[in-house]
């Protein structure tokens, strides 16, 4: 949360406006938004995510500044008909999806021309990478699959290359790249606070460098829609 955070201020400093957030789940990143006055719509496609995060926002008096849809990304433009917003929230969402570059085209006619996509999905390559330093050789060697579908574990995460190209064919420009957990999830002992800390720390230094960004278990990418 502290990297996503960091990546957000200064869209949440920023000039008051409209948020779209698509698979918003509980509403703890969109909250700091509505802290700073903009106004939000929040969608999930679970209706319980969307009450509890109603709940949540109203017990921190931020209720009134929002507005709750339970519904998929495919149903968005009905709900919202001819309504672009200047910033759009799709954070762990893609991975969830069936047809990931139809999603990104579904964002891309949500967000105005200039607007600022913040996309946050699960890197294919950091999940191989992680299970090799564990040594689960026959999950790689099944190419990433379990023999049992885990119903909270994402089942398609994505190569952030694939991501791109999607992008690029939607005639999107990613302007920043940040790796999130580029450090922490190949570390067995990171239950002491201090030692907590100390990982932050280095997160935040290297996670929008080069070779280690790329390392990140999800990546979080902010993007452009050209005017």
């Amino acid at each position: 949360m502290a990297v996503l955070k960091r990546d957000l201020l200064p869209l949440i400093d920023g000039p008051k406006r409209t948020v779209l957030d698509v698979g918003a789940g509980l509403g703890q990143v969109n909250e700091w938004f509505l802290a700073q006055g903009h106004h939000l719509i929040h969608t999930d496609i679970s209706l319980e995510m969307v009450q509890e995060a109603q709940q949540r926002h109203e017990q921190l008096s931020l209720g009134r500044f929002a507005q709750y849809i339970a519904a998929p990304l495919n149903e968005l433009p009905s709900q919202l008909p001819g309504q672009q917003f200047s910033l759009i929230l799709c954070h762990a969402m893609l991975e969830w999806v069936e047809d990931g570059q139809q999603a990104i085209r579904q964002l891309s006619e949500l967000l105005k021309p200039g607007g600022v996509l913040s996309l946050m999905f699960y890197n294919r390559n950091a999940q191989l990478m992680a299970n090799a330093v564990y040594g689960n050789f026959d999950y790689i060697a099944r190419g990433l699959k379990v023999k049992k579908t885990v119903r909270l574990s994402p089942q398609t995460p994505h190569d952030p290359e694939q991501v791109l190209s999607w992008l690029k064919q939607t005639g999107l420009n990613v302007t920043q790249q940040t790796g999130v957990r580029c450090f922490h999830d190949y570390l067995r002992d990171i239950e002491d606070q201090q030692r907590f800390d100390e990982l932050l720390e280095l997160e935040l230094k290297y996670n929008q460098q080069s070779p280690f960004k790329e390392l990140g278990r999800y990546q979080h990418w902010l993007i452009e829609k050209p005017v």
